[in-house]
Formats: C-alpha cells, sequence, structure tokens
C-alpha cells in the first residue's frame, strides 16, 4: 500500500505530454502544427471567448518567448526589466485560472547582447516529464523541477562550453530527445549532448564552430540515422544523434547574415528547407542515407520567393506557408522551387505562424492581430481576425509582437513581452 501511495504521489508530480499539449518550441514536434481537433467555428469581431490575462509585469516578466503547456501547467520565461542585466526567471501558472503555481529566479549570469529591442529571455522552456528546461539570454542553461520549480542543475554555455553570446542574445529553445538536452553554444563547440538528469556532457561537437544562431534544432531521422538538423550564422547542417558526429554541412547557399532566425523545415522524406531574412531567401536540401552517414544534396538554392525573417514557416503537403520579405504571406511548393509563389498576400502583415485543424494562426508583429487562414494551396483565405485587446508598453519601440501563437487544450495563447492572453478555442 505505501508502494502504491508513493508511485500514485509520483504520477501525478509528473507533467506527462499529449498530442493536444505544446511540451516545446513550435508544438509536440517543433514543425508549428498543434495536435488539438480545433472547431472553426465563426469568431466575433473581438475574437474567441478571452479566459484570463496577465498585464501585472511582475507575473510573467518581459521577454520574446513564447510559453510551453502540458496539461494544466503553463511555463514561461522573463526578466525584471527591458534591459539586459534584468534577472530572468521562470513562472508556471494554471492553464485554467491563470493563478501562479510557482515561479523560480535564474540567477542570470551576466553577459552582453543588445537589448534595444527589448531585454529578457527568448525561448521557449521545454517540458519532459517531471523535469523543465529553459535557456536565458546570456546562455544559462537550467534544469528545474515542473512540480515546484526547484533546480536541479545548471550550466552556462559560454562559460562551460566557450559560447559566443549571439548579437541580440541566446534565443535557441533546447531540445529533450531521450535522455539528453541538446543544443548549439557555437564559436569553440558546435553543438553539445548533455544528460538530462545531471547536466553531465555526453558529447560535444568541435567539428564545425559557427556562431551560434537563432534557430532550434528539429529532429531527422535518415534510414534509420537520427540527427539534429540545424542553422547557424553560417550553415544548414546535421549531427549525428549517437556520438556527435558532423554528418554534412552546407554553406554559402543562401547568404545567411545579421541574423539567421527560423527552424529549418523537415518533410517525411528528408527534404529539409532552411528560410532566413536580410534578402537570404531559402533553400532545400534531400537527405539520404550514405552508410552511417548522410548525404546532403542542394536541390535548389539562392531562392528569394521565401525570405523569412524570424515568425518562422511551418509544412502542410508539400507547400510551405509562412511570411516572406519581399512578397507577403506565401504559400510556396517546397520540392519544386520556382521563381514564384503558389500565392501571395499581405493579409494581416508581417508576423508568426501557427497550425492547427487545417488553419494557419497568422499573428501580425506590428499591432497583435490574429488572422485565421486556410491552409490551402487555393489562395489567401481569411475566415476572421481579431487584435489582441491591448499591447506592451515596456518593450521599447523597435521591438514587435514576437511571441509565436500557441493553440493548446483547447486554448489559444498569445504573448506580446510582459502581456498574456488566453482564449476558449472550444472541443478538443
Amino acid at each position: 500500500m505505501r508502494w502504491f501511495a508513493l508511485s500514485t504521489m509520483l504520477l501525478l508530480q509528473t507533467v506527462w505530454a499529449t498530442a493536444m499539449d505544446w511540451p516545446q518550441w513550435r508544438g509536440p514536434n517543433r514543425d508549428g502544427r498543434s495536435g488539438d481537433t480545433v472547431p472553426a467555428t465563426k469568431w466575433p469581431a473581438e475574437g474567441p471567448k478571452l479566459v484570463w490575462s496577465v498585464t501585472d509585469p511582475k507575473l510573467i516578466g518581459t521577454g520574446y518567448g513564447s510559453p510551453s503547456v502540458v496539461g494544466d501547467k503553463l511555463f514561461i520565461l522573463g526578466a525584471t526589466t527591458a534591459k539586459q542585466d534584468a534577472t530572468e526567471f521562470v513562472t508556471c501558472l494554471n492553464l485554467k485560472t491563470g493563478q501562479k503555481i510557482w515561479q523560480t529566479e535564474l540567477k542570470t549570469t551576466s553577459g552582453k547582447y543588445n537589448d534595444g529591442w527589448g531585454g529578457g529571455p527568448r525561448s521557449t522552456p521545454t517540458v519532459d516529464k517531471d523535469r523543465l528546461y529553459v535557456l536565458g539570454a546570456t546562455g544559462d542553461l537550467v534544469c528545474l523541477t515542473t512540480d515546484k520549480g526547484k533546480l536541479e542543475w545548471s550550466k552556462n554555455l559560454v562559460k562551460d562550453f566557450g559560447g559566443s553570446i549571439p548579437t541580440w542574445g541566446y534565443s535557441e529553445s533546447v531540445l529533450v530527445d531521450g535522455d539528453n538536452v541538446i543544443c548549439t553554444p557555437g564559436n569553440k563547440t558546435g553543438m553539445i549532448a548533455l544528460d538530462k538528469k545531471t547536466g553531465k556532457t555526453v558529447w560535444e561537437c568541435k567539428e564545425f564552430n559557427d556562431g551560434a544562431g537563432y534557430s532550434s534544432i528539429v529532429i531527422a531521422d535518415v534510414g534509420g540515422v537520427k540527427q539534429y538538423v540545424q542553422q547557424t550564422m553560417n550553415s544548414a547542417l546535421g549531427v549525428r544523434a549517437k556520438d556527435g558526429k558532423l554528418l554534412w554541412k552546407v554553406s554559402g547557399g543562401i547568404g545567411r547574415r545579421v541574423a539567421v532566425i527560423p527552424s529549418p523545415v523537415v518533410s517525411k522524406d528528408n527534404y529539409v528547407f532552411f528560410t532566413a531574412g536580410y534578402g537570404a531567401g531559402c533553400e532545400c536540401i534531400k537527405l539520404e542515407k550514405d552508410g552511417e552517414g548522410t548525404k546532403a544534396t542542394t536541390v535548389y538554392d539562392k531562392n528569394k520567393v521565401v525570405a523569412n525573417h524570424h515568425g518562422g514557416v511551418l509544412l502542410d503537403g508539400d507547400f510551405i506557408f509562412g511570411h516572406s520579405d519581399s512578397s507577403g504571406w506565401v504559400c510556396f511548393d517546397m520540392k519544386k522551387g520556382g521563381d514564384d509563389a503558389v500565392w501571395k498576400d499581405k493579409g494581416v502583415g508581417k508576423g508568426s505562424v501557427s497550425y492547427a485543424s487545417g488553419l494557419l494562426y497568422c499573428y501580425s508583429e506590428s499591432d497583435g492581430t490574429l488572422a485565421r487562414v486556410k491552409a490551402t494551396d487555393k489562395g489567401y483565405e481569411q475566415l476572421d481576425k481579431f487584435k489582441i485587446p491591448q499591447t506592451s508598453k515596456l518593450r521599447p519601440n523597435q521591438g514587435k509582437v514576437w511571441a509565436h501563437p500557441v493553440i493548446a487544450n483547447g486554448k489559444l495563447i498569445l504573448r506580446d513581452y510582459e502581456l498574456l492572453f488566453v482564449y476558449d478555442l472550444g472541443g478538443k
């Protein structure tokens, strides 16, 4: 009986992710797609029902990272002010009520980055059962318990691995895969895998020393060779999961520069799509098994149809959807490429995108307008739109509404710096 009671207590403390959760950056599979089933009921002008909101900056703090959601818990990173020397912290809220469950200070390591666009953490927490993994703007990688926010271990990507803080701060959301936590310090150590329970180093990939960009790692399995696909400030690359060996690296394709932000997109048949802003454009690389390694063949590069700054793109069928600096919102044939989009439209203006139940959730960076658009190659078909009740008063004017929409457990969650709005989408 005592064993049964202890087991039950441990199960209640463990946050088990389901298909309807959003446990990490860009959702369950890091592809911007929600597993939630959301009815396409027409919204009123003010949008779906607002369940609760956060307007007190002390509750979630300042920052540009999206929240993660597992069950009835929401996890989010923030800081005490809009400056780079602000103290960072993690907050756990009740998804149903917005009440604070716990809050833990990260004891931020000193480090410099450009805070002209607004200081505070940029990444999304990663939830793995009873543990939470977060990365601060100056490279603090921290493991906390999900039940109470207790510190389990911490590392710093600069001090412990020779990394270098990117110009606007570390923005990567770390990946948890199996027993390991994986991320990209950059500079002296391209990529690392740490034991998720202890923080001890499992492997370091020093076969590339590109500067860390602002992108987050995604997983590809190429003929049984699992690998971590990433783009840095200079290259597209893949690192073997089991031992950290660099499998392939493609540089010079799209001329990455200034800030390389969007995460790679991998198709089921291992075509990988990369895009970046500042005139870089997009490229597509085909991955094929080559013994214990991988052959990477460029399908096309230097393509300017999709040049995504930082709102991310997603794949539905054979089509890429997202915002392009040169064309507005676009639908683009990922494998075919070509000089033209399937369709393009200015829509609600530049912003980030997420997906649920056949619809794109396009979130405008300029004023916090959220539009639902059909994910189809037939044209831009907007169902409805609404604007968040208020926008941030704390972020500098150069900053925008940069957190991506989160769709989980029947809720739509929208952030603008120190503000958070949770809407009821109905159904699950």
